[in-house]
């Protein structure tokens, strides 16, 4: 039998916008993985009539309802009374919920005195499962009435990602028929609607596996989606796809389940034993920043030149005041100079460079917003493409540095370069 879960986030600071619903996240992502369907989130704020009628709806769609939030102990903390209530139980104080608070407090807080409040987290619909929280002081609570399944979970992601790993799958995997599995090839240099129009016919006769297209900042990925008995099964069934995918699309597939161009790079600089270094104009450091987000980079990144003022091009990369004076900061010359001289300041095997116009105006020179020259400095050689780039400054300096990610992957992987 196929199981459908329904996600109801509780907290007005959600709605407002005052943090991300990454719970919403974690949960689809792990009952995927369970074989669970997940057709709808929902969120709503502290208010007892909305989230009533948000579970009303859920619970006619949905056989697994998951709500997170609103279960502290502040007057806001809405969400038993409320989902006892639409189920017909009464709320009856759980003894060793309430010790386990208790001792809690005096682990945590052992020169703090807990407040009587805290005892309305012990308050549990009666007959539930409870979810022990070993991670916080609210309980989890599950039961089962009407043929739906409702399972109430603390909001903090930490205590959340905790009780779903550690509670909540033990408790719905007796539910799972199989396993949901992905697997995402990404592309850099083709647009999502290019992407889209190679790909329709395909994606419109598949069932399982099923492929659909995303846009990202600049770049495209190709998610593969299979529903098997186990995960080999979905495996078998999804690897000629990502093969028949690989071969049509060629050089722009940078990967398959990884996370980013950046990282590409350091596996294939890794892999063969070289260094990086950068000088950045247009991108602001934005290249290096991306690379030294990857933990363990130091292994392969040397460093960076933040070469933002026309005269550090010419003191500390030793670009030629001739070239600076005859074609501007922004061009190929300079492009190309720039990444020649952080190879040979940085001491490293190849080099990045960006230099172009990020907006909001064109340069003094008239070069319009976008244009973008990126360089690749390799004891082979030497090579630019430039690129005309639009939709904002972050954009622009995004993409940029994705360029010149680009042009390294492409190198270190023997592919043409351009």
């Amino acid at each position: 039998m196929s199981h459908t879960a329904e996600l109801i986030a509780v907290g007005t600071e959600l709605l407002l916008g005052n943090i991300a619903n990454t719970d919403a996240q974690m949960l689809s992502q792990g009952l995927s993985a369970l074989g669970i369907n997940v057709y709808y989130h929902t969120v709503v704020g502290d208010n007892p009539d909305r989230l009533r009628a948000a579970v009303e709806l859920a619970r006619t769609r949905a056989d697994i309802i998951i709500t997170t939030g609103g279960l502290g102990p502040t007057c806001d903390d809405l969400t038993k009374t409320v989902l006892a209530d639409c189920f017909g139980r009464k709320l009856v104080f759980h003894q060793p919920s309430a010790q386990r608070i208790e001792a809690y407090f005096q682990r945590i807080h052992p020169n703090r005195p807990m407040t009587d409040n805290n005892y309305q987290q012990a308050m549990l619909p009666e007959g539930c499962t409870v979810l022990d929280n070993d991670w916080g002081t609210a309980p989890g609570v599950a039961f089962e009435q009407d043929g739906v399944r409702v399972i109430m979970l603390p909001g903090p992601p930490r205590e959340c990602t905790a009780m779903f790993t550690h509670r909540v799958i033990p408790y719905l995997k007796e539910l799972a028929d199989g396993v949901i599995s992905s697997r995402t090839l990404k592309l850099f240099g083709i647009g999502e609607s290019a992407m889209e129009a190679q790909l329709r016919e395909k994606m419109n006769a598949m069932t399982n596996p099923t492929l659909a297209p995303y846009a990202k900042e600049g770049e495209c990925e190709l998610r593969i989606t299979a529903k098997a008995a186990d995960e080999a099964a979905a495996r078998a069934l999804m690897d000629p796809v990502v093969d028949d995918l690989k071969a049509h699309f060629g050089p722009l597939v940078y990967g398959v389940d990884i996370p980013s161009l950046e990282a590409a790079v350091f596996a294939l600089l890794k892999e063969k034993g070289l260094t990086l270094g950068t000088a950045e104009s247009c991108t602001g450091g934005l290249v290096a920043k991306r690379m030294t987000d990857l933990a363990g980079v130091s292994s392969v990144f040397r460093g960076g030149v933040v070469s933002y003022a026309t005269e550090v091009k010419h003191t500390v990369l030793g670009v030629d005041q001739a070239l600076l004076d005859q074609y501007g900061a922004v061009s190929e010359q300079v492009a190309r100079a720039m990444a020649e001289g952080a190879r040979r300041v940085l001491g490293c095997d190849l080099a990045i460079s960006t230099t172009g116009v990020a907006g909001p105006d064109p340069d003094e020179r008239g070069n319009p917003v976008g244009l973008v020259f990126i360089g690749l400095a390799t004891p082979e050689g030497t090579w630019v493409r430039q690129v005309n780039l639009s939709m904002g400054r972050q954009r622009i300096r995004h993409i940029a540095a994705s360029h010149g990610f680009d042009l390294a992957r492409r190198y270190l992987s023997g592919l043409e370069m351009k």
